[in-house]
């Protein structure tokens, strides 16, 4: 070789690594999907200050002082009361399975407090569990209601009045009382730790076979692709629950996360949970051809799970359709599940639809799986 440095030869290698490049498809889609899909997350879909939560109101009496203090709620844009004129039993339920974040509840003897000037009592109960959603909707909740029954009053100018009628507000955050971050983010390690792992290290397990050239055979084994496909999944169920083993031990003992729940129905959704997770990364494997391309697939999933899921960002707090996105991941189901269970010692029929909406992906992954082993290893 002659010279230290070649134009022609630095072309030629120039040449030869942009063929390649566009060869590798999946990479090539990675370097340009990923960039694009995190500044349309970051830019739309994540919001730190949620608003339109939803909430239920517990009045036995719709006084007009009742209904100027809920307007006022709404008017500033933290609360959307999506269940009114409910009992407080109903009130429970509803915030025990998360489909409301605040149930208010306003007493009987409200308005003839209000009269009496005898410091009317409003109560706020506050869904906890993550501290980071219902803080902003909290901070505005004295201001604006002791505002709302002034006005209602006209008794704005009168300094004496508004003194001997001062409302009351007393905020009980659920679940999460202290508000510690730790309550929040630990249980959902469970899963991400979980789907992180379980997705990776299956899907690289048949890329692995291919690439080494073993895939003929297992092709030429008496087995089915069913069996198969059990046989390289239900090994990683022991790697599972080693991790869960794990976490949920390290939440008690070193960041003493209460878990007021049953164990066995948190450990009945972490099963399914599992399952879904090695069946999604069985079908992603069917579709890479190497293990590099197998894990860059996996991270191409693994990073809106993260973002849309409720684990970082406040679920509620993302527009429409980045909701209805999220609902399409396991992980948004599950962190639902294990905080409920831990947190809120709900119960199965408090997470029925949970497991429900689990089940339907290990279902919808099988499928994909078992399709995809026949189209492409035949």
């Amino acid at each position: 070789m002659n010279g230290f440095f070649s134009p022609r030869r630095l072309w030629a290698m120039l040449v030869k690594e942009t063929i390649q490049m566009r060869r590798d498809r999946v990479t090539f889609a990675m370097m340009l999907g990923v960039p694009l899909m995190m500044l349309v997350l970051f830019g739309y879909a994540i919001n730190t200050n949620p608003k339109h939560l939803p909430a239920a109101l517990v009045a036995p009496t719709q006084d007009r002082y009742s209904r100027a203090i809920v307007t006022a709620l709404e008017t500033t844009g933290y609360y959307h009361f999506t269940h009114v004129g409910i009992s407080a039993a109903e009130a429970e339920s509803l915030i025990a399975r998360g489909a409301v974040s605040f149930v208010v509840t306003i007493p009987s003897d409200f308005d003839r407090r209000v009269e009496r000037g005898d410091h009317p009592t409003l109560l706020i109960e506050a869904d906890a569990t993550d501290p980071s959603a219902s803080s902003g909707a909290v901070s505005t909740l004295g201001t604006v209601a002791q505002q709302a029954l002034q006005h209602e009053q006209g008794t704005e100018a009168q300094a004496a009045a508004q003194a001997a009628s001062q409302l009351q507000v007393i905020v009980h955050n659920r679940y999460n009382p202290e508000g510690v971050t730790q309550f929040n983010i630990v249980p959902g390690l469970l899963g991400t730790i979980l789907q992180m792992t379980m997705v990776m290290m299956t899907a690289m397990a048949l890329t692995r076979e291919v690439e080494r050239g073993t895939m003929e055979n297992l092709l030429a084994m008496p087995a089915s692709p069913f069996e198969i496909m059990l046989g390289k999944v239900l090994p990683f169920f022991a790697v599972g629950a080693v991790q869960m083993t794990v976490i949920l031990v390290a939440a008690k003992v070193l960041f003493l996360v209460p878990f007021v729940g049953s164990l066995w129905l948190l450990l009945t959704g972490v099963l399914i949970f599992v399952m879904a997770l090695v069946l999604l990364g069985y079908t992603i494997s069917s579709l890479a051809r190497t293990q590099m391309q197998a894990m860059q697939l996996s991270f191409f999933f693994f990073l809106p799970s993260i973002l849309m899921s409720g684990f970082m960002f406040p679920f509620r707090g993302m527009p429409a359709w980045a909701q209805a996105l999220g609902e399409l991941l396991p992980l948004t189901h599950f962190l639902r599940l294990v905080r409920a269970v831990m947190l809120k010692g709900a119960g199965f029929a408090d997470i029925r639809p949970t497991i429900v909406a689990l089940l339907a992906f290990v279902v919808a992954f099988a499928v994909l799986a078992l399709s995809r082993f026949r189209r492409t290893l035949d």
